[in-house]
């Protein structure tokens, strides 16, 4: 008697340990799906993989193979330029970010002379889009509607 109700406690921790592990894996995670795209179809979690890049700049402008390709290899070149300033102890935190920065603006200089004039107008929009959302996540509320509260 004494070994069958052992047995049953036994079972019965194992199960009880055992079913979520079951359970998270049956249901896809919330982590695994990725964070929503923004307005201009770009990603949040910080900078994207040259090739995800290349891809995302396709679907929004139509690149051709050519262009595709050149687009991964300015993405490439600069994220192996920022890598190298990342690790770069002999600059400043503010000289880091500013070599950052202008790396990031050559490169997109460097995309957008690839660009024939319909992309590069499409190009110049997407770019607006973002600069005025990197704007806004900084900046508080518009002018006149600070300490008001959300209307509803």
């Amino acid at each position: 008697m004494f070994k069958q109700s052992l047995m049953a406690l036994l079972v019965a921790g194992v199960v009880s340990i055992a079913m979520p592990f079951a359970i998270a894996q049956s249901n896809p995670s919330n982590d695994q799906q990725g964070p929503p795209p923004q307005e201009n179809g770009m990603h949040r979690r910080g900078p994207m993989d040259p090739a995800e890049r290349a891809r995302e700049l396709t679907k929004h402008l139509n690149l051709t193979s050519d262009q595709q390709s050149k687009v991964r290899e300015i993405y490439e070149s600069a994220r192996s330029q920022m890598e190298g300033l990342h690790h770069d102890s002999s600059l400043s935190q503010e000289q880091r970010h500013s070599k950052m920065m202008e790396i990031h603006k050559n490169a997109d200089a460097e995309v957008r002379s690839l660009l024939d004039s319909r992309q590069q107008k499409k190009w110049d929009e997407m770019q607006a889009r973002r600069e005025q959302n990197m704007r806004d996540g900084r900046q508080g509320p518009p002018e006149g509607q600070q300490g008001q509260p959300p209307q509803q």
